[in-house]
């Protein structure tokens, strides 16, 4: 079945220049090393792309509303429809002197903040700072291929991609989802506890989850933590052992004594 705008997949995709084939993005943690631009802190895996309103490149989006689950696309994006028409009147010249007093010494390809905006710094000389603000891909046509995972078609399993897209550090198998009578429950792994602000980040999935599905009533939020006997009873027991040896070393000094006295009569 063709997918439609509205449909939720999983997306696994690259981009690279067609000019040069440089590869400035992907999703697959292989093809990331193998372009030397893997970066450990950031999780690989096939995006959730909901149709019709996640943004994408235009002509992507197109060809994927001619596919279907397991199908692999490869769409050429001029640059109006990449990362803009390099603009020339982008390219302004500023004094040094504006870095010295906010005390930064601008170096050619640093990306720098200026009014508010990101530029990159294109030269330094004779006082003078030259800043690009165009896109650093502007004026580039990109060539983007991508494969269709996997078409998500239960509210269970949309919902779990959309709690990842906000945990994506955490497993999927891991995240239990079910959405039944008006109530939505999540069930995480006792590892999120320890996450920074994750009340907050509950909060967000939980808005999310009611925008987009409307009959919800209550979103209810399930951690579960095992508790091992066996460890429980050891724990307990330490103490006890703890305080019997002074008792102990308490009966072995009066027995020392004692043989110590009749040594010397």
């Amino acid at each position: 079945m063709v997918l439609q705008k509205g449909d939720y997949i999983l997306l696994d995709y690259t981009i690279q220049t067609k000019d040069d084939g440089k590869v400035i993005e992907t999703t697959i943690e292989e093809k990331a090393k193998e372009a030397n631009i893997y970066d450990p802190n950031q999780t690989y895996g096939p995006r959730l792309i909901v149709l019709g309103e996640t943004k994408i490149f235009e002509p992507l989006e197109e060809a994927l509303l001619k596919s279907d689950e397991g199908s692999e696309v490869t769409v050429e994006v001029p640059p109006e429809k990449a990362f803009g028409v390099r603009d020339q009147g982008k390219v302004k010249v500023v004094s040094i002197r504006e870095f010295y007093r906010a005390g930064k010494l601008p170096r050619v390809g640093d990306i720098v903040e200026y009014n508010n905006q990101r530029a990159r710094v294109v030269s330094v000389s004779s006082g003078r700072v030259v800043l690009d603000f165009n896109h650093p891909l502007a004026g580039r046509t990109i060539i983007v291929n991508a494969k269709v995972v996997k078409r998500l078609v239960s509210d269970d399993d949309k919902i779990r991609e959309i709690v990842r897209q906000y945990l994506p550090r955490l497993d999927a198998s891991k995240i239990e989802a079910k959405h039944e009578n008006g109530q939505i429950t999540i069930k995480l792994p006792p590892e999120v506890l320890f996450i920074e602000g994750i009340g907050t980040i509950k909060f967000r999935v939980a808005e999310e989850l009611a925008q987009r599905f409307s009959d919800a009533k209550k979103i209810i939020y399930v951690e579960e933590l095992e508790v091992s006997r066996e460890e429980q009873q050891a724990t307990q027991a330490q103490p006890q052992q703890a305080q019997a040896t002074p008792q102990a070393q308490q009966v072995e000094g009066q027995a020392q004594a004692q043989g110590g006295s009749g040594g010397q009569g």
